[in-house]
């Protein structure tokens, strides 16, 4: 049986975006969504969800929550199979242990309790390092709303060891019928003194032409297997990785990053590049782990 795609909610509006994008995604891949909301409370004031409901007052069951996400993505996908359950447990614990029969993860860019919409909330964060799938993280675009699953290119970074982020990008560019951009960010090193022009006599130098030519070489090995149905493209950039994706983000439908799991290793396990992403891409972005 295929896995579902899971979505967690908590009530807010970011949640229910990612609804919206989970809802688009599971049709996209032929698959159930499963709506999934989980607290240690078993009711919490709510007065904007509380109004959507038509209660008289501002306090929402768990129940209350999870069934307000699951007719959010009823409403916006008929057809869709859609599973909820509400958990007595901490979210970042009960959405691992959801992780691990999941398709794929997806969260919003930040719960009840976010302070700013450019910040991903605990949870959120949390899950992104930890989980065993792939976690998807619906950021607001520049208008303040969710793109659809179907929106856009998919980008995905091409980091020093790219291992599955490169599939799953490639099947989500050939489900959406989108080009996939592959993007590989180089620096440019540091001019010798001695080198330059003004002190030698001599033609000013190509300085980074090699780091160019060993970001090229490092994009082809690593969409060797692209299935040819798949249309790709290949960019290099000088400049920081986490910049440069940034910038591909405004235009993105997705942006897919890798993330390396190390076993025994506490903290978030997630690099520079992952971390800025998920706080401040303009597109949904998808972590997709790999073990080292």
């Amino acid at each position: 049986m295929d896995l579902p795609l899971v979505v967690g909610v908590d009530g807010s509006e970011p949640a229910l975006r990612a609804v919206d994008w989970a809802a688009d995604e599971a049709v996209l891949r032929g698959l159930p969504l499963r709506v999934v909301y989980a607290s240690l409370w078993e009711r919490y004031e709510g007065s904007a969800l509380a109004r959507d409901l038509g209660k008289p007052d501002a306090r929402v069951a768990a129940e209350d929550v999870v069934r307000a996400g699951a007719h959010r993505a009823r409403a916006r996908q008929p057809d869709l199979a859609v599973g909820l359950a509400a958990l007595r447990e901490a979210p970042e614990y009960a959405l691992l242990r959801e992780a691990r029969n999941a398709s794929a993860l997806v969260v919003g860019s930040r719960g009840r309790g976010g302070v700013s919409g450019l910040l991903l909330g605990s949870v959120g964060l949390y899950v992104a390092a930890h989980a065993d799938c792939p976690v998807v993280v619906v950021r607001p675009g520049g208008d303040d709303q969710a793109r659809t699953a179907v929106s856009g290119r998919v980008v995905v970074g091409i980091g020093d060891e790219p291992t599955a982020e490169v599939p799953f990008a490639a099947r989500e560019a050939a489900l959406r019928g989108a080009v996939l951009e592959a993007v590989r960010a180089w620096r440019c090193p540091a001019p010798e003194p001695a080198a330059h022009p003004l002190l030698t006599g001599g033609p000013e130098p190509a300085y980074g032409e090699a780091e160019e030519e060993a970001a090229a070489e490092v994009l082809e090995e690593a969409l060797r297997e692209v299935p040819p149905r798949v249309e790709v493209r290949r960019r290099t950039a000088e400049g920081p990785a986490h910049k440069v994706l940034l910038g591909a983000s405004r235009t993105a439908g997705l942006l897919v990053v890798g993330a390396r799991r190390r076993p025994g290793r506490l903290g978030l396990q997630l690099g520079r590049v992952a971390h800025t992403l998920l706080h401040h891409a303009l597109c949904p972005v998808a972590v997709v782990p790999h073990r080292a």
